[in-house]
């Protein structure tokens, strides 16, 4: 990415990333639809209350492996094989240790934590049992996450694409003949989840047993190297932080949908949903910035990464004037997807939540945007402030406009938020551009002074 056409390179290496993320959200999307069409209202609502907390804590997961998967690429681009597969010994294990503390944290605090979310008492009941199931499946969401961080940091991206997407086909099957052929319930939504987690998680480390020797290993290394362990958690721990902001906060906003009733949870789910796969590309384009900005930083180009991040902006743009004409036009029979007929009560409360979110996609467009640029340039505490004012803000306005204005009241928040977190990061990057200019400056000045005495 240090030479060549700009946007080409962003839109080449964007384009993969939002191919797997669109399979990594089919999972739930998958689920609630079913859940949704052929169940009813209450299970959705239920399936609705519960994705917060997995979402919690997949993230976190998500955060330590990026922290791994920048150790397993240094280690791998400097040909020490024994070093990478300690690395990688040492991540799995940490998941084991971290799957046994989420599975009986999880199990002991599903009743309390759903009383605290104010999850009404007829769907506590499924919405405990469903999450008491879907959180089995926590070891292979880590040992999937970890196996794909190793394949992708020695230059192997599409494996863990393949393995994911036939597991999100597999699902859907799983799904639909489970509640749509046998009437099973909601709960067998979450196993044929857990049943897809675990087949792609066999899958990955399968194909590294057979075809990868570097990340082969041996009973005699599984064991975990504390040095390396401080280092990953070191990594990933920011980033893991940073992501965990976002559920933490969504969590509060669940709280308060919550006393809107079942029709307002049952949409919320659903607007969640979509809300996704509206702004993946804005993700994964940020993405896109940080890898390019990453490499051109580290090659000195520093015109070259302004462009790019000018270049990137731009791609956000036109992404966020799309899905902002997309949204407003599909509100309706896209909420349909989540229910059965005769619900239009949710898909009423859908639909005028987006007549005014579609409006403000292009906002977390240039957040996005933003946060990639920031991500390149490592200053990844100003990523994490940035997104705790985002979500803070978004959690407050949500507290004092839902009671009086219903689930509109998110929309605005989430508005807030954004612009709140442009205010704050927009400045910085002037700033550091500034001063990065006045830099070579200053060098030049300095050398004259030197020439004189």
């Amino acid at each position: 990415m240090t030479q060549g056409n700009i946007p080409r390179h962003l839109t080449a290496y964007a384009i993969p990333l939002i191919l797997g993320n669109l399979f990594q959200l089919t999972y739930n999307a998958v689920d609630s639809m079913i859940v949704g069409r052929l169940i009813g209202k209450e299970a959705l609502a239920a399936v609705g209350t519960v994705s917060p907390v997995m979402n919690l804590i997949v993230l976190g997961v998500s955060g330590l492996c990026v922290g791994a998967s920048v150790l397993m690429s240094g280690f791998y681009g400097g040909g020490q094989e024994e070093q990478l597969k300690k690395e990688l010994a040492t991540t799995l294990l940490c998941g084991v240790w971290f799957s046994v503390f989420a599975i009986l944290a999880g199990l002991f605090a599903a009743q309390p934590l759903l009383r605290l979310l104010a999850v009404p008492e007829d769907i506590r009941g499924v919405a405990g049992a469903y999450l008491r199931v879907v959180l089995m499946g926590i070891p292979f969401t880590f040992f999937y996450n970890a196996l794909s961080s190793a394949l992708k940091s020695i230059g192997d991206s599409q494996t863990p694409l393949k393995f994911l997407a036939l597991c999100s086909v597999l699902n859907g099957v799983a799904d639909y003949v489970l509640i749509g052929v046998f009437r099973l319930g909601v709960v067998s939504s979450a196993a044929a989840t857990v049943a897809a987690q675990a087949l792609s998680a066999i899958l990955c480390a399968f194909y590294i047993r057979r075809h990868i020797p570097a990340l082969r290993l041996e009973a005699r290394q599984l064991r975990i190297d504390r040095a390396l362990l401080g280092q990953t958690l070191r990594y990933g721990g920011t980033t893991a932080l940073q992501q965990s902001c976002q559920p933490i906060g969504k969590l509060m906003i669940q709280g308060v949908v919550n006393t809107l009733g079942v029709d307002a949870i049952a949409a919320f789910n659903a607007i969640g949903r979509i809300d996704d796969y509206a702004c993946l590309p804005e993700q994964s384009i940020s993405q896109s910035i940080t890898t390019f900005i990453a490499q051109n930083d580290g090659a000195g180009e520093r015109g070259r990464i302004h462009r790019g991040f000018r270049a990137g902006l731009l791609l956000e743009f036109f992404y966020g004037v799309f899905i902002c004409c997309a949204i407003f036009l599909l509100r309706a029979p896209a909420m349909r997807l989540f229910v059965t007929r005769g619900q239009e009560s949710v898909v009423a409360l859908g639909s005028d939540y987006f007549r005014v979110m579609a409006a403000f996609y292009i906002l977390p467009a240039f957040t996005n945007g933003v946060q990639g640029y920031f991500r390149g340039k490592k200053h990844m505490r100003t990523m994490l402030l940035g997104t705790f004012t985002q979500i803070s803000l978004r959690a407050l306005f949500t507290a004092i406009l839902v009671p009086r204005i219903g689930l509109v009241g998110v929309a605005w928040a989430s508005a807030i938020g954004w612009c709140a977190m442009l205010l704050e990061e927009v400045p910085y990057y002037i700033y550091l551009k500034r001063r990065e200019k006045a830099l070579p400056a200053a060098g030049a000045a300095q050398k004259e002074a030197a020439r004189e005495s």
